[in-house]
């Protein structure tokens, strides 16, 4: 598959292109292959050239942008002169469109009738969050999936309309399945060493890939073939044998993020959680409660950025500000055993660092981060030092990840 993003603003950086990654991820999970990301201008033989381009590569090209009222907006009448259909108005997305703007008290003017507008004999992929709907075009054994460039209203639609027709299409060739295993504490690298061997005799059927993010690694074993049955029994006994080389390292075999491991495991024990959070600014806090139910376990967070709150609030002590600094094992101790008495609560993650890219100090680079997490009975802290390379945010972000982790251990050591 080819994707082509459409987009004046995305070409001189006005727009970050945050689509390319989000269908990139999609594709990747469901075990499709996207051999180009090509970024294109409003220009319409612009757009035909590079149509007949990803058409002579491959058969389905999916598409984002230029497909807004305004006069820029010219993706429609170009995939109409490319596939020679007409442009005629859909009804169901006349009557949406309709129905939205008087919901909103607003005029339905000609210009926002034309987002009806779609090519004849196209599938319309209704677009419940906005006006343009997406449009799924077939012929001669090639797909065009046009769609609208609106990040959210894009991801919807990849969700709930493309990915269930391309699973059926796909299906019809041959069958894909693919299981997700998530492992942290562990580079990239140090993960393909450990799995050089076990990559060397896997079956042709089988593909494994490597998917980071900050903090994180997730795998994906994918099996395609003819023969479902066949082609699961062998996916589960490689799966297994993934599992069994990794158990050190993985904390899911699903496809879920660590805050919700972490929001299951703290549902099953029956225990509350709040965080004290310098360096991380609140993003653990963020994390957890972006999770569906997190009321049911989380209890708030205090943001304690200067020394000032971390003293008056949360009662750090004076002597370990001044002795070893705000970024100190004491501290962060402090932080987290004092945070479950104001909150009242069974865990607490406390978080202290540098996460530049200034205020590093020999002792102390940028990077520099610790974390403490409070148990009912026990305190356990760690050091970590991220480097200076990423940059800020991503520091932030693996120090999160890492500080839920953290917890996970310690919750299903009292699960046990």
């Amino acid at each position: 598959m080819i994707l082509i993003n459409i987009g004046d603003e995305l070409l001189i950086g006005q727009v970050i292109n945050t689509n390319a990654a989000f269908i990139g991820q999609q594709l990747a999970a469901a075990g499709y292959e996207l051999t180009d990301v090509i970024t294109i201008g409003d220009d319409g033989e612009t757009i035909r050239k590079t149509l007949d381009s990803a058409f002579a590569k491959t058969d389905v090209v999916l598409m984002t942008g230029g497909l807004g009222p305004t006069k820029d907006d010219i993706t429609k009448k170009v995939i109409c002169d490319y596939f020679h259909r007409e442009l005629v108005i859909d009804e169901s997305t006349l009557k949406w469109v309709t129905e939205l703007f008087a919901a909103r008290g607003m005029e339905l003017t000609e210009t926002n009738r034309q987002q009806a507008a779609v090519p004849q004999g196209c599938i319309v992929l209704p677009n419940t969050l906005g006006t343009a709907p997406g449009m799924w075009i077939e012929q001669d054994d090639k797909v065009l999936v046009s769609l609208p460039g609106v990040p959210f209203e894009m991801e919807r639609l990849i969700k709930d309309e493309v990915m269930p027709r391309l699973h059926a299409r796909c299906n019809q060739q041959g069958d894909i399945l693919y299981k997700v295993l998530q492992c942290t504490n562990i580079t990239e690298s140090g993960l393909s060493d450990l799995l050089e061997e076990y990559e060397s005799q896997l079956p042709s059927e089988l593909k494994l890939a490597y998917l980071p993010k900050p903090g994180i690694i997730r795998l994906r074993l994918t099996a395609r073939g003819d023969d479902p049955k066949a082609l699961a029994t062998t996916l589960d006994e490689q799966f297994e044998k993934l599992k069994q080389l990794t158990a050190e390292y993985a904390f899911t075999d699903e496809d879920i993020e660590m805050e919700e491991v972490v929001g299951r495991l703290l549902v099953k024990a029956g225990k509350k959680i709040a965080t004290a959070e310098s360096c991380t600014g609140g993003y653990i806090a963020h994390l957890i409660t972006s999770v569906p139910g997190s009321s049911r376990y989380f209890e708030g967070s205090l943001v304690s950025y200067s020394n000032d709150i971390k003293r008056d609030l949360l009662n750090v002590r004076e002597d370990n500000l001044k002795r070893r600094g705000a970024v100190s094992e004491p501290v962060v101790s402090d932080m987290a055993l004092n945070a479950m008495g104001l909150f009242d609560v069974d865990y607490t993650i406390a978080t202290s660092g540098i996460a530049g890219p200034d205020g590093g100090t020999p002792e102390k680079p940028v990077g520099t981060v610790w974390v403490a997490v409070a148990t009912p009975v026990r305190l356990i802290t760690h050091e970590f030092r991220f480097g200076s390379r990423m940059g800020r945010k991503q520091i932030i972000e693996r120090a999160a990840r890492a500080a839920l982790n953290m917890l996970r251990i310690e919750i299903e050591k009292d699960l046990r």
